[in-house]
């Protein structure tokens, strides 16, 4: 393997030139799509196909290019990029047959898979229906695996698109005036996002899609008069819309779309009085064909220990069990 500044370069020797279209596709599909999935380099010259770029994007590349050519055709990796030693692994639950529901996000270090039964329930819902909607409490996945499936979604080519929305509302402070230009100033809102794609695609991958605007995070406001057609597309944080924000939001689904609206209903941001747009919907939209609803619990939060106890403690108006007495703390001082 070469490298230069994080430049790797892998090589396949290829005596066929039937091979060779076979792996490129008709018209040099195949090559198109590979180049823009995963913004990589690839020549081809002598006999020789060449890919370069990042160490993480030529090692899925040349995977997808493996996967193309005819298993029975003679070809040669003169040049590889290594595997990690030591994937990283997401933990599997404990339910049965966890382990079989891995998401195909066809990442060379990262596995995903649901660690709860009702995460497995949330991914199904996902698969069999056109649009989601998933409440659920902080840190049970309900952003994090539908980006998964998002992510799925597009290596598969179920979809062309991937878009990312979420309104901007503040949780409860003034930020002010914030530097910068427009991406600066909607990033803070989209963080959640972002992390979750360049978890599971990569920095460079995820940055050359969303210049090819083949990934897409957007602030809600921004989605009036669109259509978008093969894409899924991503709400979250929806309990934060107000219900003409929503019914906006649904109403830009186009052919081929897939769409998870997702939230906490106990964690709205709205003014006082403003009806939550996410919890309008799942009360008007239950039992419309098509449409499908998951709710996640307590027992699916997979975050820090601690947080299911401070959700817990939150759900109960009463003071919790062991909580100094009105004065105690004061008088402690």
């Amino acid at each position: 393997m070469e490298e230069n500044q994080g430049i790797s370069e892998a090589t396949l020797q290829i005596s066929d030139p039937e091979t060779v279209l076979r792996m490129f596709g008709p018209h040099d599909q195949n090559l198109r799509q590979i180049k823009q999935e995963f913004g990589v380099s690839i020549t081809h010259r002598a006999g020789l196909i060449k890919i370069s770029g990042s160490p993480e994007a030529v090692r899925s590349a040349t995977e997808q290019l493996e996967r193309y050519r005819n298993p029975m055709a003679a070809a040669t990796v003169v040049t590889s990029v290594p595997s990690p030693a030591e994937p990283h692994t997401k933990p599997i639950g404990s339910f049965p047959g966890a382990e079989k529901r891995e998401l195909a996000i066809h990442h060379p270090s990262l596995r995903i898979v649901p660690r709860t039964e009702g995460q497995a329930r949330y991914v199904e819902t996902i698969r069999q229906h056109d649009m989601t909607f998933c409440i659920g409490p902080a840190g049970c996945g309900k952003t994090y695996l539908a980006v998964a499936m998002a992510v799925e979604a597009f290596k598969t080519r179920q979809v062309r698109k991937i878009v990312l929305v979420r309104p901007a509302v503040e949780a409860g402070e003034s930020l002010g005036f914030l530097p910068g230009d427009l991406q600066a100033k909607l990033n803070p809102y989209l963080r959640p996002l972002l992390d979750a794609i360049h978890d599971m695609m990569g920095f460079e991958q995820a940055k050359y899609l969303m210049e090819q605007e083949v990934i897409e995070v957007v602030p809600l406001a921004y989605m009036r008069g669109r259509t978008l057609n093969h894409s899924f597309i991503i709400l979250d944080e929806a309990q934060n819309t107000t219900v003409a924000q929503m019914k906006m939001f649904l109403t830009r689904m186009g052919e081929g779309a897939k769409m998870v609206i997702s939230g906490d209903i106990s964690q709205i941001d709205l003014p006082h009085g403003v009806t939550s747009g996410l919890r309008d919907a799942v009360q008007r939209l239950k039992g419309i064909p098509g449409i499908g609803f998951s709710k996640l619990q307590e027992a699916d939060i997979v975050r820090h220990a601690l947080v299911h106890r401070i959700v817990k403690a939150y759900e109960h108006p009463s003071q919790p069990s062991g909580y100094p007495p009105s004065g105690g703390m004061e008088q402690g001082l």
